[in-house]
Formats: structure tokens, sequence, C-alpha cells
């Protein structure tokens, strides 16, 4: 979020940041929370999870410093919509709400740079709930591996999620993300070692990535 963004502006920002540190497994904010402000991620990682009135859970992704979450609720004054988590030791900078909305009237081209964040985040949604309502687990599996892939920049790369917490964001259950890894890997597309991924057939597991959506 603050790639596009001058000195200035992130002098602005900066200058108002609260330093937060989080244990593994600590939350950062809870869903029906009231927002306080957004968070940049300076080390470690985060799962946003979103949890249905019977108790459901889905993760809806995980965000890796450098990075921002909850950014949303800034602009429209409401909850928070998911809860967020540390998934190892994080060191997260506060932003509250007020000082953000100050930076904005003295900057007035940060919240459209921030717009276009959001929008990518909309579309990352829209994503999510694609994979989770159209074609198979083995698909959608398939699809979160090579988007994993792709955030490590690299075809080896260690798994940012327990087979439970895939199986969550996949709307399954854990015993079938675990047999379909194993498929994936008997089938020469990928090797698994603990939670290390090495892609061996990448084109291979794109195509059983595809979906047709009708």
């Amino acid at each position: 979020m603050l790639a596009s963004l001058t000195p200035g502006e992130i002098e602005a920002l900066a200058l108002r940041a609260i330093e937060k540190r989080y244990a593994p497994g600590e939350m950062l904010f809870r869903e029906g929370q009231e927002c306080t402000g957004f968070y940049v991620l300076a080390q470690g990682s985060v799962k946003i999870v979103k949890t249905s009135p019977g108790g459901r859970e889905i993760m809806l992704a995980v965000e890796s410093a450098p990075s921002s979450v909850a950014e949303i609720p800034v602009f429209d004054g409401g909850r928070y919509p998911a809860s967020v988590s540390a998934v190892d030791e994080v060191t997260a900078y506060l932003i509250t709400k007020r000082d953000f909305q100050q930076v904005c009237r003295q900057h007035p081209e940060v919240p459209l740079k921030v717009l276009a964040v959001v929008g990518r985040r909309l579309r990352h949604l829209v994503s999510i709930i694609e994979g989770v309502t159209f074609g198979s687990v083995r698909q959608r599996l398939a699809r979160i591996l090579l988007e994993f892939a792709e955030q490590a920049g690299s075809d080896r790369f260690t798994l940012p999620a327990t087979h439970q917490e895939l199986a969550s964001r996949l709307g399954t259950v854990r015993e079938v993300v675990s047999r379909n890894l194993s498929r994936f890997q008997a089938e020469g597309l990928l090797r698994i070692q603990a939670r290390e991924i090495c892609v061996f057939d990448h084109e291979g597991l794109a195509r059983e990535a595809e979906t047709e959506i009708s």
C-alpha cells in the first residue's frame, strides 16, 4: 500500500504509527470489533479469517510483510469484517482511523492511492468466492498452491497454512486436503517434506487449476 506514496506522505504516516508486537496465534483484532485503524505489517505473517453465525470458519488470506490489513473499515467507518491473528512473530504498525483521516486531509492523493489497494482486495475476495463456488477441491487446491508459489516468488516455498487452515479456506475438511496433496505428490506434480513444498511441474499444476465457469 505504501509503495506508491511519496516520501512526504510516508513520513506523515510514520510519525503517527504505533508499533505493536504479536506472538504466534495472538489476535490483532476480532471480527465485529470497532475499527481503531489499519495495520502495516513490518515483520511476519497474519491470517484473515471470517466466521459464520454457526461458528464455521473460512480463511480468506494470509498476508506477509510488507503488507497491510484492515484498510476498508477505515474508509466506511464500519467494524472489522474479519478476524486477524499472527501466524508467527509479527511486528506491525497501527495507524489510527483519526490519524489516517488527518493525513488524507493534508495529502489528498493518499486516499486515491489507498483505494487502488482496496480495489485489489475486492478482486481477491471475488476470486475466493469463485474458488469456493466453482470447481472441485482438487482444482481449488491447485490454484491456492500456485498462489502461494507466486507470493513466494519461487516453486519452492514453505506452506503458510496448516492443512486445517487450507481446508477452511477451500470450504472442505482437512482429510480431503491431505488426500489431494498426496495425490499431487504421487502424480509427480510436487514434493512435500514437512511444510516445505517443491513444485516440479508448474504447468501440470496450472492445468489442474483450470476451471470452466458457466
